[in-house]
């Protein structure tokens, strides 16, 4: 199956199925390695329910000390699967949102979800309302499982026909105080090119794209990046800081234990220092985070216990030599860079153990190719910058986007990112291609931002950058011009914004100008307003606030 393949739908809702590109704008996708070449029906939930072969086995610990074993996970996803089918009327292929704050319980809605034959649609709980209008617009959603505590700003985001579901809570018509049947839960048949999650990301214009992912896509992640990298054991416990509404975490705690039998700890509050305590009180394994978080944890070593660290991998902006190196010097450990996008769903280009080049990303995973091209689609000599392009056994499949045939360009998945490859094969981060600010590992729009700020009364006009920062690799910062009359109120305006967006959007700084600078034909010079000065603190950010 070279493109979309041939298999038989088991959805009866093929709205996703339906709104996936045309076959000739799919990126080649390659299933190279024997472990990926996988049978017509599959069922990704089922799949990775079957990890471990005792069912005494954990599968989910979390930081108070609840224990779930994979027999208790297996008929609880089993009972939550009964319910969506019979109480909630579900059908195979309706989108599900799923929100709350990372949990076991929210890890089972996700799995009972895909062994119902529905497409799993996690979304963060931090978002907004206007944030989660635009995606159940996009995706057509109509059912939501919410954590009770993280219901307010789905129900004030009105969307029309959206059915929601709450769990966690005291009330009856709570998802888990509901009657349901006991008995094993049959997955739905689905064929491995059946649509199984679609993840959201940011797009340059400030409009989510949705990411579509197939059933076949989940194992591939973890019989490539998992399996031959990462070499995780049954033994292993996994923890991080990623939530499950990025693919990175939904990857790193969910599927690659889940797939090699092993246990994830799964932390509601997971900054830096709930880390590492963490770790020191569970003996946690693998732990996944990004640049940020281990440099912060490099002040606070010396007070806890990591010796029971063996793999630490470093995800969602560049990891700097210097950061690497420090972690190895405290901890005699290697942490393993990796790039990934949530268009391809997790890690492509990695590196571990001596293979570890600081101040590279790595090689191609096994299971795929990259190449550094220029913006023809030619390739590049080595040590000449380009832009990234990659393909493997997941490709990326934007939900009735115009932009695909920006990401996907002759088969290739060209990611935005300008690299250079080193002669012998390494591959060398340089800058994002865009416009897209990465923070603390976080993919921020400017245009999102600036639009935000552009609904507060007060605001002309708003130009948003990101500025070089030497612990979160870059900072958001807007530069706004005011209406007549309009007096500049930083922390007025950085309170509004927050109260539109994810805290992680939100301004660090703001700066207020008579003008911004702009070419004689109006085109906005965004180069020009990085060395610009603050007026001021504009208060605590919430990510400070961890």
């Amino acid at each position: 199956m070279d493109r979309r393949g041939t298999a038989r739908t088991a959805h009866v809702d093929t709205f996703a199925r339906d709104h996936l590109p045309p076959p000739d704008q799919w990126p080649q996708l390659r299933f190279d390695l024997p472990e990926l070449r996988y049978p017509e029906r599959l069922n990704c939930a089922a799949e990775l329910l079957d990890g471990a072969d005792d069912p005494g086995r954990p599968a989910f610990r979390t930081a108070p000390g609840t224990v779930w074993t994979y027999g208790e996970l297996r008929a609880r996803v089993d009972r939550l699967a009964h319910l969506l089918t019979g109480d909630l009327g579900v059908v195979p292929g309706n989108r599900v949102l799923l929100r709350g704050p990372t949990t076991p319980w929210l890890a089972a809605c996700w799995l009972a979800v895909l062994k119902a034959g529905a497409v799993a649609v996690t979304v963060l709980a931090q978002q907004r309302p206007h944030e989660l209008s635009a995606m159940c617009e996009i995706a057509r959603v109509r059912h939501a499982l919410c954590d009770v505590r993280a219901v307010t700003d789905l129900a004030a985001a009105r969307v029309p026909g959206l059915r929601i579901t709450t769990y966690g809570g005291a009330g009856p018509d709570d998802l888990l105080n509901r009657p349901a049947s006991t008995a094993p839960y049959p997955a739905v048949d689905t064929a491995a090119d059946d649509v199984a999650l679609i993840a959201f990301t940011s797009g340059t214009t400030g409009r989510p794209k949705g990411c579509v992912h197939l059933h076949r896509d989940i194992p591939a992640i973890a019989d490539t990046f998992s399996r031959h990298i990462l070499k995780p054991c049954a033994d292993d416990l996994f923890a991080g800081s990623p939530p499950l509404g990025f693919t990175f975490g939904l990857g790193g705690l969910v599927i690659f234990p889940m797939r090699a039998g092993a246990c994830s700890l799964l932390l509601e509050r997971a900054g830096p220092r709930h880390l590492l305590a963490a770790i020191a009180a569970h003996r946690v394994s693998v732990l996944f985070t990004a640049p940020t978080a281990y440099r912060v944890m490099l002040d606070d070593l010396d007070g806890y216990d990591v010796t029971s660290l063996r793999r630490c991998v470093s995800a969602g902006e560049n990891l700097p030599a210097a950061t690497w190196r420090a972690w190895h010097a405290r901890t005699g450990l290697g942490l393993i860079n990796g790039i990934g996008a949530t268009e391809l769903l997790h890690i492509f280009l990695s590196a571990a153990d001596e293979r570890i080049r600081p101040g590279t990303t790595g090689l191609p995973v096994p299971g795929w190719q990259a190449r550094v091209q220029d913006p023809h689609g030619e390739p590049v000599p080595d040590g000449r910058p380009g832009l990234l392009a990659v393909r493997g056994p997941v490709g990326c499949r934007y939900l009735a986007d115009p932009r695909q045939r920006e990401y996907v360009r002759g088969g290739w998945n060209v990611t935005g990112d300008t690299y250079v490859r080193e002669p012998d094969g390494y591959f060398r981060y340089l800058a994002r291609a865009d416009d897209m600010i990465v923070s603390a590992g976080y993919n921020i729009a400017g245009p999102e931002v600036e639009e935000a700020l552009l609904r507060h009364p007060a605001v002309a006009e708003a130009a948003v950058v990101g500025r070089p920062d030497a612990g979160r690799g870059q900072v958001v910062v807007a530069h706004v011009v005011l209406k007549e009359g309009a007096e500049p109120d930083a922390e007025a305006l950085a309170v509004f914004v927050r109260s539109e967006l994810a805290p992680y959007k939100c301004p660090r700084e703001i700066v207020f100008h008579d003008a911004l600078p702009r070419t004689a034909t109006g085109k906005l010079q965004r180069f020009r307003l990085t060395d610009a000065g603050t007026c001021g603190d504009t208060g605590p950010h919430p990510d400070d606030l961890r």
